[in-house]
């Protein structure tokens, strides 16, 4: 059988799918996956963050018109856009793993339980002011840490590598953080991350998880599963597919997990989507093991610009994930200007250039009939998206689209 396709390598309509050879529906959900991610830390985490000021379940978008266009049943899209006016889904993740973490050092301070509402209403403000939290991203997750630092009333400091905008920069800034900048690309500003916080006393919020880090990312991921949990409740049928942007595979491993724990045997099939430019994915589904990827990732899916996979990402992709795709810069800016400019009576959506490897794999799949037949696709599919990030860039939004994120959402009135 066909492992692995490539169709026009180097065109902006090129791809690369690569099935997992290590994932089966009847693969069991293990204990050190539930050690991960688990309903009891989802219900952990949906009692949290559904208690913070501001806090909706973010629209699931049925767009029929575009379905009957890409010759599929069904196809909805999870907007987080507007998740707590920060852009993107991060906000489950980062700020839920500042509040954990604080709620784990002021309990040492005070010997005694500290409640996750103390937390929020910060009722130590002297204590929680001495904890510095850092970590290293893209743009949206330190966003999310920095906000959650904000309003949790502890210090932060965010690393950002060369390549990140100016524009996501002082957004970061906006929540008081001090953020500075590194060469290289992200991994290595992780790494600096990780020396600074050593060297200073300061604590790690990062999304991704390595050797002798594990205990925040997890917290990180299972913040990201309440995304999942709102999405999957407002479906009347469940999915056969769900088309998911990796990065270091944090949220892409959060949603699989519920998935697997909630439909078991009939899960959805999984498909992980990867820049070309940054698959590392797809080197270690390859390799059949965590592949790094070197060079400068220089993808415009600037939030997904990642060489190395989560080790807890892989802990759960490596069994539950079908397959992975490798897409183009320019096939994600044609999927922005697609959801901007919906036809048929479809809304129009405001995705960023991070948000829509989904959308930009799954239109690549369904033109190839090879592809089609490896991924089990037909006009009977029921396909769920996750558009993970609005306008985080507005400046750069509104060159790739041609319009401004405000007009797309007037037309969407």
């Amino acid at each position: 059988m066909t492992t692995e396709i490539s169709r026009a390598p180097g065109t902006p309509q090129g791809f690369t799918l690569r099935l997992n050879q290590g994932a089966r529906r009847d693969n069991p959900w293990t204990a050190a996956q539930n050690a991960i991610l688990s309903d009891a830390g989802l219900n952990a985490a949906f009692d949290a963050i559904s208690g913070w000021p501001g806090y909706a379940p973010t629209p699931l978008v049925a767009l029929p018109a575009l379905a009957a266009e890409l010759g599929i049943a069904t196809l909805h899209y999870k907007d987080e856009g507007g998740r707590f006016g920060l852009g993107s889904f991060k906000a489950l993740g980062g700020a839920y793993a500042v509040a954990r973490l604080l709620k784990a050092e002021l309990s040492k301070a005070l010997g005694r339980d500290v409640t996750m509402d103390e937390v929020t209403r910060v009722a130590y403000p002297d204590l929680a002011a001495r904890i510095t939290v850092c970590c290293a991203t893209d743009g949206n997750h330190g966003r999310s840490v920095a906000w959650g630092a904000r309003n949790f009333g502890c210090a932060c400091v965010i690393f950002i590598h060369a390549t990140v905008s100016e524009a996501r920069k002082t957004a970061i800034e906006a929540y008081g953080a001090e953020v500075r900048r590194c060469d290289g690309n992200y991994d290595d500003s992780v790494r600096v991350a990780q020396e600074t916080a050593t060297k200073e006393g300061w604590f790690v919020v990062s999304d991704t998880s390595y050797e002798g880090y594990m205990d925040v990312p997890r917290d990180v991921m299972q913040g990201y599963e309440v995304m999942a949990a709102e999405a999957f409740d407002a479906l009347d049928t469940p999915p056969t597919h769900i088309f998911l942007q990796t990065g270091v595979g944090g949220m892409a491993a959060a949603v699989t997990a519920l998935a697997v724990r909630r439909w078991g045997t009939r899960r959805p099939r999984i498909i992980l989507c990867d820049p070309d430019r940054s698959a590392c994915f797809l080197s270690s589904f390859r390799a059949g093991r965590p592949t790094a990827v070197e060079g400068d990732l220089d993808t415009l899916m600037a939030g997904l610009a990642c060489g190395e996979v989560s080790a807890l990402a892989w802990e759960i992709l490596r069994d539950h994930a079908d397959a992975v795709m490798a897409l183009t810069d320019d096939a994600a800016v044609a999927a922005m200007r697609r959801l901007a400019r919906p036809a048929g009576g479809d809304a129009a959506s405001v995705a960023g250039e991070s948000a829509v490897a989904g959308l930009a794999g799954l239109a690549a799949a369904l033109r190839d009939a090879e592809a089609r037949a490896l991924l089990g696709l037909d006009p009977s599919s029921r396909v769920l998206l996750f558009g993970t990030e609005g306008d985080t860039d507005p400046a750069l939004y509104a060159q790739l689209v041609g319009l401004t994120a405000d007009a797309v959402r007037e037309g969407a009135r």
